[in-house]
């Protein structure tokens, strides 16, 4: 079996565990668990030490989405931070600026920006299930920013590489510390981003969407042409959703319902489960085509038909249905790839940051936080070293489609935490982030766990594939696996592009905690592909 070369194992512990893309914010997390508080706390720490240490992939200008397994009440809740759409939401407006879709940035990067969820998401999480405030918890945050913080290599070079993107506007060079890129190894603070923090410290979700920092960010959007107003930021609101699920082989899987894209992963699942998979090898064709084929199909279904639910008519349950999964199964060639999917019919009768935290009580929090793409649109708002997300850039503008930009309508969402149970106790929470590499990294992590009883961080470890939504018959694989496998698929019709080195961080970011609830302890993986640490204590 061929792994990538992490040489790492699982992380075992029994008092708490925090798993993310970063060490410095995993200790943060670890922290605020040794110091009292719960994993909703502990979450919250992480995901906002990672916005002052990797502010291309996550911050308070863009979204959140969690599931949050609460131990005495045995159930999981879905917690939709997701912002929408400005009030002034024009399509032809779009269209009368020369543009066939929304821009992610440079001129009409201000069309994708929706407003901001982050802070109103967390502070709503805490609210219902933190044992500590919101200032507590930003105090790692803060620290970070006003006091400097080391850049690693990985982080460096998205740096880098998004230098440009800052340059556009004179505000981005706020977070160009020294007026560049941070080199690795080097020390660097984010004054302005801090004193934005301690201003959503001492405030809370107020400060932000009503105070200071809510009115430069509408005047901001404003001058750039934008949409979003007073009116948007102060009547902005998290939602609780009930979650959705469905049993893979005796694991119930779970997923925050859409406007995010979770639902691919599910359908996907459904659809697996209908061939025998453990019977073949966990990195043999017959595997990899299924999964593929799968896969390809969950997603032709998911970009269809996902849409704000509050705004559109998603069939989310018919989607779900194992009958609807068995008619989907029936496209599957044993042999050959479909290469003319399309979505089907369910009502007919017959750069992102994961992070996840499991307390010493088995309470959960699988959590995403999110600019969509690096630094999000582009624009950061002056005097506060807030990067303002780009999510509106996935809306159609077919005036047919489910998705279609309205004013106040929250996006297709690619951001999915996801957990599993066994009967009535938590096993995993987990998540895989990547824009659409998310619900594919979902798929082939349950996998790897059901069918071949992986642990943790094999999990992690083990080869993945790539379906490219743009064109589902290009499969990217990573280097590494067998050769014959690879022919093998190339004959079966997928067009086979092999990565390798700093191309294979398409397979996205993985973060895994289990937890056995009659030993209560908990062994936590974390990708290996970035700067990924699991800790416990």
């Amino acid at each position: 079996m061929n792994f990538f070369n992490s040489r790492r194992s699982p992380v075992i512990s029994k008092n708490g565990s925090v798993a993310t893309s970063q060490p410095l914010a995993a200790q943060a997390g670890l922290r605020i668990l040794m110091d009292g508080g719960n994993a909703v706390d502990a979450a919250i720490a992480t995901a906002a030490t990672l916005n002052v240490l990797e502010p291309m992939s996550t911050g308070i200008g863009g979204d959140m989405f969690a599931l949050i397994w609460d131990p005495k009440k045995k159930q999981v809740s879905a917690l939709n931070g997701s912002g929408r759409s400005g009030s002034g939401a024009n399509v032809d407006e779009i269209l009368d600026s020369g543009y066939n879709s929304i821009p992610n940035d440079g001129d009409g990067g201000h069309f994708s920006v929706s407003v901001p969820g982050t802070v109103d998401g967390w502070q709503t999480a805490l609210i219902r299930y933190g044992n500590m405030s919101f200032s507590e918890v930003l105090k790692p945050a803060i620290n970070y920013a006003i006091n400097g913080f080391g850049v690693s290599k990985l982080i460096s070079e998205s740096w880098k590489n998004n230098t440009n993107k800052l340059l556009y506007r004179p505000s981005g060079i706020e977070l160009l510390p020294g007026g560049k890129a941070p080199e690795h190894g080097e020390f660097v603070n984010l004054p302005e981003l801090g004193r934005s923090f301690e201003i959503i410290a001492e405030g809370g979700s107020e400060a932000f969407y009503k105070g200071e920092i809510g009115k430069k960010i509408v005047n901001f959007i404003s001058k750039e042409g934008g949409w979003i107003t007073e009116y948007d930021m102060h009547n902005h609101r998290s939602d609780w959703d009930e979650p959705i699920t469905t049993n893979y082989r005796g694991v119930d899987v779970w997923e925050c319902p859409p406007n995010g894209q979770g639902i691919a992963a599910l359908m996907s699942l459904n659809i697996v489960e209908n061939f025998d998979i453990s019977k073949f090898k966990s990195q043999s064709v017959e595997r990899y085509h299924y999964l593929i084929e799968s896969m390809k199909l969950g997603f032709s279904d998911a970009l269809h038909y996902v849409a704000d639910p509050r705004k559109s008519n998603v069939p989310i349950n018919p989607l779900l249905s194992k009958s609807y999964a068995k008619k989907r199964m029936s496209q599957i060639d044993d042999y050959l790839s479909n290469n003319n999917i399309s979505y089907g019919d369910p009502l007919k009768p017959s750069d992102t940051v994961y992070l996840t935290v499991v307390d010493k009580n088995g309470m959960a929090c699988s959590l995403i936080n999110s600019l969509f793409s690096s630094f999000g649109s582009g624009l950061v708002v002056p005097t506060t070293g807030i990067a303002l997300q780009n999510r509106g850039s996935l809306f159609s503008l077919d005036e047919n489609h489910l998705n279609y930009l309205l004013p106040q309508k929250r996006p297709y969402q690619t951001i999915i935490p996801a957990m599993a149970t066994k009967g009535s106790e938590l096993w995993l929470s987990f998540g895989v982030m990547g824009g659409f590499q998310q619900p594919q990294g979902h798929l082939q992590v349950i996998s790897n766990m059901v069918d071949y009883n992986m642990d943790p961080q094999q999990a992690l470890d083990a080869l993945r594939f790539n379906v490219d939504i743009t064109d589902t018959n290009d499969i990217n694989l990573e280097e590494g696996l067998d050769i014959n496998t690879i022919n093998e698929l190339i004959k079966r019709g997928h067009n086979i592009n092999i990565l390798s080195g700093s191309d294979r961080m398409t397979m996205g970011g993985g973060q895994i905690i289990c937890r056995d609830p009659e030993t209560g302890i908990i062994s936590a993986g974390s990708e290996p592909r970035k700067d990924g640490a699991a800790v416990g204590w």
